[in-house]
């Protein structure tokens, strides 16, 4: 329900652009629902990591919440005067006048917009951009916390690579080790590109898709939400998979050292 909530948020807020647009937004919440339903409801894992190691999949999901509903009241301000609407729309020109640096993402970003873009369109990416990329970077200061100061995941008891890395195969490729390191730099590096990379993308496609522009409210928030979320998610997979290996390095060294003192 909430994830099915969240995705029809902006259209139950905005209004939808047509009766297809309606249908699409409920079709593809729909959707979405089952299928984390499926694989919670499920005894074997499929596509969803760290459903067993909480808080990971919380913390991003609230982080998803929080963009959605932010972006949506941003996009209302114009319209309505409400207070959370102010409050969201004064908040993100803060955030927009700081983060708005030369060769910051949100600069990029602004910069990524079609050229015949008018003040308005410019001054909402400017503020919207901000605002996620802060919500992200606040998600990720959490996670890095969560990690090292209250020992994610050992908290939560042994951790079940299987069940929490269904796509990772520990049985093939060599060392488990290695193969983690690597996955887990290769996460972080992307999520730290690909916010320079998506505005290059919109840019050299704003002409083919002219009717998906960040004009229309909805697209608008999405594509703000997938420019923050997927490279702050991306970056808190490589988070967490570096601490899996440092956890399976740890144990190695006990068992070693086990071995050593019994020998």
């Amino acid at each position: 329900m909430l994830v099915f909530s969240t995705i029809v948020l902006p259209a139950l807020m905005l209004g939808p652009n047509s009766a297809d647009g309606a249908q699409i937004s409920v079709l593809v919440a729909l959707l979405a629902a089952i299928f984390v339903f499926a694989e919670y409801a499920s005894s074997y894992p499929s596509f969803v990591e760290f459903r067993h190691a909480p808080p990971f999949n919380r913390m991003r999901f609230v982080m998803l919440v929080l963009m959605v509903i932010c972006l949506t009241l941003l996009c209302r301000s114009g319209d309505a005067t409400g207070l959370f609407s102010g409050i969201v729309r004064r908040g993100a020109a803060a955030i927009g006048g700081l983060l708005d640096l030369p060769y910051s993402p949100v600069r990029i970003f602004v910069l990524g917009l079609p050229a015949d873009s008018d003040l308005a369109l410019i001054e909402r990416a400017r503020d919207g951009a901000a605002l996620v990329y802060a919500l992200a970077l606040t998600a990720l200061g959490t996670f890095t916390l969560l990690v090292h100061v209250y020992d994610w995941p050992s908290r939560n008891g042994a951790f079940n690579v299987w069940v929490n890395l269904p796509l990772f195969d520990p049985t093939t490729g060599g060392d488990v080790l290695p193969r983690l390191r690597r996955d887990s730099y290769m996460n972080i590096a992307a999520g730290v590109v690909l916010p320079f990379l998506i505005p290059v993308f919109i840019r050299i496609t704003s002409g083919v898709f002219d009717a998906f522009t960040l004009f229309d409210t909805q697209a608008f928030v999405w594509t703000m939400v997938a420019w923050a979320f997927i490279p702050a998610s991306m970056i808190m997979r490589g988070i967490a998979m570096s601490r899996v290996a440092d956890l399976i390095e740890e144990k190695r060294r006990r068992a070693y050292a086990r071995a050593q003192h019994a020998g």
